[in-house]
Formats: structure tokens, C-alpha cells, sequence
């Protein structure tokens, strides 16, 4: 039988790894939104750049626009995300019995709608404003609801393709399909001109705390 040396550091549990990157990409979060609030010029200007760049790739490619249009209001819009994760915890219950890992996904998912609309209402910052929009968008622009609520989505999906013991091969199709979804999106809202690029770095970032921090909170409780 082996024995751990006197010396060996004890082994850290399996939630702090997750919490620690919750943590810190809540702090990273929190820096982007207070720079948001405060309008620090550098960070305007350089979102200001880029809209004005991409706006006027946008209008002088509109098949691009189009395509780009469809993929952000129906598959990567956010109800259908939504939705996704709706389908997968209905999965959980019917072929698993796993009820509080189903409830635990619907919880996070609605708490990330919960966190976006809340910082919406409390920065409040314009969206671009152009004299020739290629597309609409409703509410305050930080942060972006679509970029965050697809990592959320899709970073809580990816985390129990693991859990469950996926073969390589779908964990790798599924990586794939999450990575191009939500760099994906966050693209198109600044190509489409209803997002500044900081929007979505935001809810990039936000989502991302929220998958960690979802993550840590399934490893300590989960019963």
C-alpha cells in the first residue's frame, strides 16, 4: 500500500479550479464594465474604429450581412439557445433521472439572462447609431446578450459532454461547434452594427465567470 510523503501538499478539491477562474474573470468583468461606465476614451475610440470599419464592410457586402443576419436571429439568437439547453435538460431527466443536474442547468441559464439585463439596465449605454443600419437591436448594448448568453450555453454544454464521458470524437465535434458559435456571434452583432466590439468582449468574459462559477457550484453540491 502507498503512503503520501510528509511533504506532499494536500490535493486541492475539484471545485477550486473553476472557482479560481470564475474569480478571476469576474474581476476581468468587472474592469471592462467600470471602463464601459466611465466612457474611458481609449477604449470608445478604439471601439469607435472598429464599428466604423466594420459597418462599412457590412453595407458593401450584403450577401455577407444577409448570412450574417440569419445566423444571429435564429441559430445563434438567444432564445434558441435557450431552447438548446430547455431540450438537454429535458434529456437529462428522461434518460438519466438527473434532476438536479437538469434543474442546475436551467438555473444557470436563467440566472445568466437575469445578470445581462440587470448590467443592461445599469450601464445603459447607446448602441452604434449609423444613418444607414443594416440591422436593429433592442435595449442598452452592454452587454451583449447574444455573445453571453452562447457561452454560457455553450460552455455549460461542453463541461457535461465531458461529465458524462463523451468519446473523443464528439468532444472534439462539439469544442468545434461551441468555438465557432460563440466567436461566431460575437462577430456578427459587430459586423451588423448593433454591438460595439467591448460589448461583446463583455459578454464573452461575464458568460465565461458564469460557466466557471456554474461549474465549481455543480462539483461541491451537486448531491
Amino acid at each position: 500500500m502507498h503512503s503520501l510523503s510528509a511533504d506532499a501538499p494536500p490535493r486541492s478539491p475539484a471545485h477550486h479550479g473553476p472557482a479560481r477562474w470564475a474569480l478571476a474573470l469576474a474581476l476581468c468583468a468587472a474592469l471592462l464594465t467600470a471602463l464601459v461606465a466611465v466612457r474611458w476614451h481609449p477604449l470608445t475610440g478604439a471601439d469607435g474604429d472598429i464599428a466604423r470599419t466594420t459597418h462599412r464592410w457590412a453595407v458593401g457586402d450584403p450577401g455577407a450581412t444577409h448570412v450574417f443576419r440569419i445566423l444571429t436571429d435564429w441559430v445563434w439568437d438567444p432564445s434558441t439557445m435557450r431552447l438548446l439547453c430547455a431540450a438537454v435538460a429535458v434529456w437529462l431527466l428522461w434518460r438519466r433521472a438527473a434532476w438536479w443536474t437538469a434543474a442546475w442547468l436551467v438555473t444557470a441559464t436563467a440566472l445568466a439572462t437575469v445578470v445581462q439585463q440587470a448590467l443592461k439596465a445599469a450601464v445603459g449605454r447607446p448602441r452604434p447609431v449609423w444613418p444607414d443600419p443594416v440591422d436593429s437591436a433592442h435595449y442598452a448594448a452592454f452587454p451583449s446578450g447574444h455573445a453571453m448568453t452562447a457561452t454560457v450555453v455553450c460552455g455549460l454544454l461542453l463541461w457535461l459532454v465531458h461529465a458524462y464521458g463523451a468519446g473523443p470524437a464528439l468532444r472534439r465535434t462539439a469544442l468545434g461547434v461551441a468555438a465557432v458559435s460563440v466567436v461566431g456571434v460575437g462577430l456578427t452583432r459587430v459586423w451588423l452594427g448593433v454591438h460595439w466590439a467591448s460589448d461583446v468582449v463583455g459578454g464573452w468574459l461575464l458568460g465565461g465567470a458564469l460557466v466557471a462559477c456554474a461549474i465549481a457550484v455543480h462539483l461541491r453540491w451537486r448531491p
